[in-house]
């Protein structure tokens, strides 16, 4: 017996085009991500302390690659500067990574930190 359901409209919703934020970010230049993935470790924190040193001053070098981690999400605008710089979001470790040129093929079942150590150049080049 087939029965009819009664939709019921929710107060506020609106359709999913209005929902959707109409600020436009800024654009990648996706040629420039690919090279700055390419840098090797003391290329790409070169880079990092002249182009963000508000980064420089928080990453966390861990075996080759570089970790970025924050308390807050970020905004759109910091997270495209992440991006341009070659970082990717990785949702199980919860930080933005940077391979530095050392691609994986497989993701690692341990922690990076234990394996290979890690450090933080700003605090080892001020020392």
């Amino acid at each position: 017996m087939k029965t009819k359901s009664q939709k019921t409209v929710k107060a506020g919703l609106q359709s999913r085009p209005e929902q959707v934020s109409t600020e436009t970010r800024p654009q990648i230049n996706l040629a420039l991500r690919r090279a700055n993935r390419q840098l090797d470790t003391d290329s790409f924190l070169a880079l990092l302390q002249k182009d963000a040193p508000e980064f420089f001053a928080k990453v966390e070098i861990v075996g080759q690659w570089a970790w970025l981690q924050f308390a807050e999400k970020q905004p759109p605008t910091v997270t495209t500067v992440l991006s341009q710089l070659g970082f990717h979001w990785n949702n199980i470790r919860q930080v933005w990574q940077h391979p530095c040129g050392t691609i994986a093929d497989d993701r690692a079942s341990y922690d990076p930190r234990t394996r290979y150590g890690s450090y933080f150049p700003a605090t080892a080049k001020a020392a």
